[in-house]
């Protein structure tokens, strides 16, 4: 079986070549790198490949995927839990496999989304470059303490659940937001109205997949609603911010900080070197240039256990898929919606 893996980077290569020479030698699977993203334009790289391995930034969108039906692809991997770029009812009038890797290492990114905080809070990022300098001036360098604040988690899946713990450990009281919410999460906090929320939160993380339900979840209107001086975390799809009214609030002095590892605009910069670079993005610039502005290049996912465990379950859908199983992952099969 031929799979054209696009966007792929070295550690997609490393993880995604151990897991299947330990777990699946006795498959026939066989990769195709491409570092390409996959678009209307690339899609030719796939030729003579019965299934593509996708990440975040790929377009699925219908007309892409008739290219790919039409070349002959029948199955798409997503090695993410994300599928925002995927047309799933495209993919279902196409007969196309579609499955997911619906959770891994929940932890990994609810431990990058804590970092972020801590890092912001104490500035151990502008610490650490004083004092490699000879500078030991702690002016510039205040930050609050944690414990005794109140933290609001938006979206209280596995993600979100275990972000609550961190903060609970971290002696925050915490406020949970879900229209679907978790009994689990009784134990680390209390379920409120999203309104309520960031009307009470000295922190607020997101945890909540990009739908149109969720696509500018926090605008102009509910950063308003926010107390002020709070501080905003992002972790998980950029379009849940809108980014210009976050700039607007920086600019107020109404939301206290932004600490993100995901940005809108994201796909023509992240997973890629640009140092050498102009970066042509003047909203990304803008964003940079505040002291209170914490950026990560979409690295919450980066651990060796949640790659491990990516390259796994995508292996194990690939083979559903050439079996033609039931995929519990699937999110079209053979015309049933997941």
């Amino acid at each position: 079986m031929q799979v054209t893996v696009y966007s792929s980077q070295p550690y997609d290569r490393r993880f995604l070549d151990a897991v299947r020479s330990a777990n699946f030698a006795a498959t026939d699977i066989e990769w195709r790198f491409q570092t390409a993203a996959l678009d209307a334009g690339t899609v030719a790289l796939a030729q003579g490949s019965d299934a593509v391995c996708v990440f975040v930034n790929d377009v699925l969108d219908a007309a892409v995927l008739e290219a790919l039906s039409e070349i002959g692809v029948r199955g798409v991997v997503l090695r993410c839990a994300g599928f925002n770029n995927v047309d799933i009812d495209a993919a279902q009038r196409l007969g196309l496999f579609v499955a997911r890797v619906p959770a891994y290492s929940p932890e990994a990114v609810a431990e990058h989304a804590m970092t972020l905080v801590m890092t912001l809070n104490r500035k151990t990022h502008r610490a650490y470059n004083r004092v490699r300098e000879g500078n030991f001036a702690l002016d510039g360098l205040l930050g609050t303490t944690l414990h005794g604040k109140t933290a609001g988690v938006v979206g209280t899946g596995r993600i979100g659940l275990a972000m609550a713990r961190l903060l609970h450990g971290f002696g925050c009281r915490v406020l949970g937001h879900d229209p679907a919410p978790s009994p689990a999460f009784a134990q680390w906090g209390e379920a409120v109205a999203l309104d309520e929320l960031l009307a009470q939160a000295d922190l607020v993380s997101l945890h909540c997949p990009l739908s149109e339900a969720t696509h500018h979840l926090i605008d102009a209107a509910a950063l308003t609603r926010m107390k002020p001086g709070a501080v905003l975390v992002n972790t998980s799809r950029g379009a849940l911010v809108d980014t210009q009214a976050v700039i607007a609030a920086l600019k107020s002095r109404h939301l206290g900080a932004l600490a993100i590892d995901v940005y809108e605009q994201e796909s023509e910069l992240f997973f890629h070197d640009h140092s050498a670079e102009i970066i042509d993005d003047d909203v990304f610039a803008r964003l940079t240039s505040f002291p209170n502005v914490l950026m990560t290049g979409h690295q919450g996912f980066f651990t060796e256990e949640a790659l491990t465990e990516i390259a796994q379950v995508t292996c194990e859908n690939l083979v559903c898929f050439a079996e033609g199983r039931n995929c519990a992952n699937a999110l079209a099969q053979r015309g049933i919606s997941g």
